[in-house]
C-alpha cells in the first residue's frame, strides 16, 4: 500500500479534509471516496480523520492508497527504465511491443512487462500508463504507481517526438486540423469536419531531399495524431503503411524523445530524453542526415 503526505498551507487553515485533498492536493473525487473505505485511509498528524473533519495550518495529512487488484498477468521482459521514484515509473519502450493486451493477440505486452517488473520487487501494483504509444512507436512512456498520480498528470506532460517523413520538408509550422474516425473503420483516423480539435507543432531538423527528420510536439493528444496530421500535410511517416505507402522501414519512424513535467508530489520539474533507436538512426545515416540530439535542438 502506497502513501502520500501533504502539509496544510495557510490557505487551507480551517478547511475540511475533503476540501484540502480535492482543492489543495489535486486528488480526484473517486480517490477521496475510496479512501473512506480504507482502514486509516486518511490520517492527520497520525490520527484517523473523516473527510468532514477540519485541518489546521502546519498539520501533516497522509493518505494511504488502497491495495491494487492486479488483473494483468506478469511477464519477465527486460525493461529500460528512464526514471523511477515512489510515485512514477518512466520506461523507454522499444518498437514492436504493444502497450496493452488485446483480444486474439496472446503476445506479451508492455503492461505484462511492467506488472512483472513490479512483482519482482514485491510490489502489487497495476499498470497505469499516463499516455499511450502505438505498438510500433518507440520512446518514453510514463506510468503511474497509484491512481492519484495518474489523475494528476493526465494532461500535464509535454511530449516531443522525432519523426522521419517521406519527402523534402523544411521550416516549421502548426497543423491545426480536426481528426475523426474514418468512416467504415474502427481504427483508422482522418482529418475531417466534425472531428476533435487537434494541434501539432513541427520543425524540420534536416533533409536530403528524399526524406526529412522533424521534431514534433503535441498540443492535443488524439489517436494517431502525428501520423494523420503529417500524412494530411503530404509528408507521411517513413514505414507507415496505414497513412502512407512507404516500406523502407518495417515500422513507422516515430520516437517519443522527450518528456517534461512537474512532479505532482514534489513539484520538481523534470526533463527526460531518449536518443533515437538504432533502426531510425541507421536509416538516417544511409541518407546522410546528421542526427541532432542535443537539448537545444529538442526544443520547439
Amino acid at each position: 500500500m502506497g502513501s502520500l503526505t501533504f502539509v496544510v498551507p495557510p490557505a487551507f487553515d480551517g478547511q475540511t479534509v475533503q476540501s484540502f485533498l480535492r482543492m489543495g492536493c489535486g486528488l480526484s473525487w473517486r480517490m477521496v471516496v475510496k479512501l473512506k473505505r480504507v482502514c486509516d485511509g486518511i490520517t492527520v498528524d497520525g490520527e484517523h480523520k473523516r473527510t468532514i473533519d477540519r485541518v489546521s495550518v502546519g498539520q501533516t495529512v497522509t493518505v494511504n492508497m488502497p491495495e491494487d487488484a492486479v488483473k494483468i498477468e506478469a511477464a519477465s521482459i527486460p525493461l529500460q527504465v528512464a526514471f523511477e521514484d515512489e510515485q512514477l515509473l518512466v520506461v523507454d519502450k522499444p518498437p514492436f511491443l504493444a502497450v496493452h493486451p488485446s483480444a486474439g493477440k496472446p503476445e506479451p505486452t508492455l503492461a505484462n512487462a511492467v506488472v512483472g517488473y513490479f512483482a519482482e520487487r514485491g510490489e502489487n501494483l497495476s499498470f497505469r500508463p499516463i499516455s499511450r504509444l502505438d505498438r510500433n512507436t518507440s520512446g518514453l512512456l510514463p506510468i503511474a504507481k497509484n491512481p492519484h498520480i495518474a489523475f494528476a498528470m493526465a494532461h500535464s506532460i509535454e511530449k516531443t517526438y522525432l519523426a522521419i517523413v517521406c519527402g523534402e520538408l523544411t521550416g516549421e509550422g502548426l497543423i491545426d486540423q480536426p481528426i475523426r474516425v474514418k468512416e467504415g473503420s474502427l481504427i483508422t483516423r482522418e482529418v475531417g469536419e466534425g472531428g476533435k480539435e487537434s494541434k501539432t507543432l513541427w520543425r524540420s531538423l534536416g533533409t536530403d531531399g528524399e526524406v526529412s527528420l522533424i521534431l514534433v510536439k503535441l498540443l492535443t493528444g488524439r489517436t494517431h495524431q502525428i501520423r494523420v496530421h503529417l500524412s494530411h500535410l503530404g509528408y507521411p511517416l517513413v514505414g507507415d503503411t496505414m497513412y502512407g505507402t512507404d516500406t523502407a522501414l518495417p515500422r513507422h519512424a516515430l520516437h517519443c524523445t522527450r518528456l517534461c513535467f512537474s512532479h505532482p508530489v514534489t513539484g520538481e520539474k523534470t526533463g527526460l530524453h531518449s536518443p533515437l533507436p538504432p533502426d531510425m538512426a541507421e536509416f538516417l545515416e544511409t541518407h546522410n542526415i546528421r542526427r541532432i540530439i542535443d537539448d537545444q535542438s529538442l526544443c520547439i
